[in-house]
C-alpha cells in the first residue's frame, strides 16, 4: 500500500465532504454532483497536495528530495487554483451574464434570432485565498494524522519526532 498516495486521496476526499454542508445551506438541496464540484471551501486541491507534502516531510525528512518535489507541486497547484482557474471562473460568470443579456435583447427585437445554450458555463472553478488556506491547513492535519497513525508508530513518540523535525527545520 502506498501510504503517501492514500494520504493525498484522503485529503481530497475530506475536503470534498466538508463542502457538502456549505452547499446544502446555500442551495437547500442535496445533489451527488456536489461531491465532484470544484471551487468552494476548503480547496480539495490544496488539501490533497499539502497532505502529501506534510506526510512525506515527516516520513522522509524535510530536507528530502521527495518533500521538495511535493512542496513544489503544492505551490504550483495552489497558485493555479487561486490564479488561472479562478480567473477562468470569473470569465465564465461574464459569459453567462452576456448570454442572458443577448437573450433578453432578442426577446425585445424578434427579427434577431438567438439560440440559447443548453447549459451555463461552470463558474465555480477556482478558489479565493482563504479557501486555499483552509485546504492547506486541512491537508497538513491529514498528513500529520496519517504519519502518526502508521501501525509501526507509537503516537506519542511520533509526536515528539514531529516536533523535533519542525524545530530543526526552523533553525
Amino acid at each position: 500500500m502506498n501510504r503517501a498516495l492514500w494520504t493525498s486521496i484522503v485529503g481530497v476526499g475530506a475536503a470534498q465532504l466538508l463542502k457538502i454542508p456549505a452547499h446544502l445551506q446555500e442551495r437547500r438541496r442535496w445533489s451527488w454532483s456536489d461531491l465532484f464540484r470544484t471551487g468552494g471551501m476548503p480547496s480539495s486541491h490544496a488539501a490533497g497536495v499539502v497532505s502529501l507534502a506534510s506526510y512525506l516531510g515527516l516520513k522522509k525528512g524535510f530536507s528530502s528530495d521527495s518533500f521538495a518535489l511535493a512542496t513544489l507541486l503544492s505551490l504550483i497547484v495552489m497558485f493555479d487554483a487561486m490564479g488561472i482557474r479562478r480567473h477562468a471562473g470569473l470569465i465564465a460568470m461574464e459569459v453567462n451574464e452576456l448570454e442572458d443579456t443577448v437573450f433578453k435583447l432578442t426577446q425585445e427585437h424578434p427579427h434577431h434570432a438567438h439560440r440559447r445554450r443548453d447549459a451555463e458555463l461552470e463558474e465555480r472553478l477556482g478558489h479565493m485565498p482563504a479557501e486555499v488556506l483552509g485546504g492547506a491547513v486541512l491537508g497538513a492535519v491529514i498528513g500529520f494524522l496519517s504519519y502518526v497513525s502508521e501501525p509501526s508508530r507509537n503516537p506519542f513518540t511520533a509526536g515528539l519526532a514531529f516536533t523535533r523535525k519542525w524545530w530543526s527545520a526552523l533553525r
